[in-house]
């Protein structure tokens, strides 16, 4: 894919959606880190459903480590992996008081220490409450990528670099949130909608699809 056409992606992208963000709750860079962490395999949905409460009884690092792991548990024990998240939610609320004062770090590599931490989350975390242009590649975004050849790659950080050296600055801060976006709407797993995708003349993918040989799943 060239780079003309990278940036009409884009640019179509923005115009739709200009100012995009997560759909996970939050109040402050800290509920969201909180949020990230359990939505890692469980939806958006669930997460905003469980933390409503979590986040009105226990707003801060220092209210949720007196919740302690198996109240905490309580509040989010619909949420898949909820008791080892329940575990690496008090362990970092613990290191964020020990070693940033309660306040969320605005570095990578601190972020990347705490317990439930990985790259994907500190992206989401550097991009969404610091505006920094990083790029979260989760299976949204890895499929958006290489389905249109935006970026292919064989794994999320190929993809997440490729994303990073072609896409243009001036896209690169809300990049992530429109293609997590496209691909949770439009570009969808099963069978992405490409009959009212705006992108579609622009995406190199291969069997794109129609409204006719869309069928709608048994219930």
């Amino acid at each position: 894919m060239n780079a003309a056409k990278r940036a009409e992606i884009f640019r179509r992208l923005r115009e739709a959606n200009p100012t995009p963000t997560t759909e996970l709750v939050y109040a402050t860079p800290f509920q969201l880190l909180v949020a990230v962490i359990l939505s890692a395999q469980a939806t958006d949905k669930s997460v905003n459903i469980a933390t409503r409460k979590l986040f009105a009884d226990a707003p801060t690092p220092q209210a949720m480590l007196a919740l302690g792991e198996e109240k905490l548990a309580e509040y989010i024990n619909r949420i898949g992996l909820f008791r080892t998240k329940a575990k690496n939610v008090i362990a970092t609320c613990r290191a964020l008081l020990a070693l940033h004062g309660g306040e969320v770090p605005r570095q990578r590599e601190a972020l990347e220490a705490l317990p439930g931490v990985g790259r994907k989350t500190a992206n989401v975390v550097l991009n969404t409450a610091f505006g920094e242009p990083t790029i979260a590649v989760d299976t949204h975004i890895f499929r958006v990528a290489n389905r249109t050849r935006l970026a292919p790659g064989k794994t999320p950080l190929a993809v997440e670099q490729g994303l990073l050296k072609t896409t243009p600055k001036a896209f690169r801060r809300d990049a992530h949130h429109w293609l997590i976006l496209h691909g949770r709407y439009v570009c969808k797993a099963r069978r992405p909608e490409c009959w009212r995708c705006l992108i579609a003349d622009l995406c190199e993918y291969q069997d794109k699809t129609s409204p006719a040989s869309y069928k709608i799943p048994t219930p």
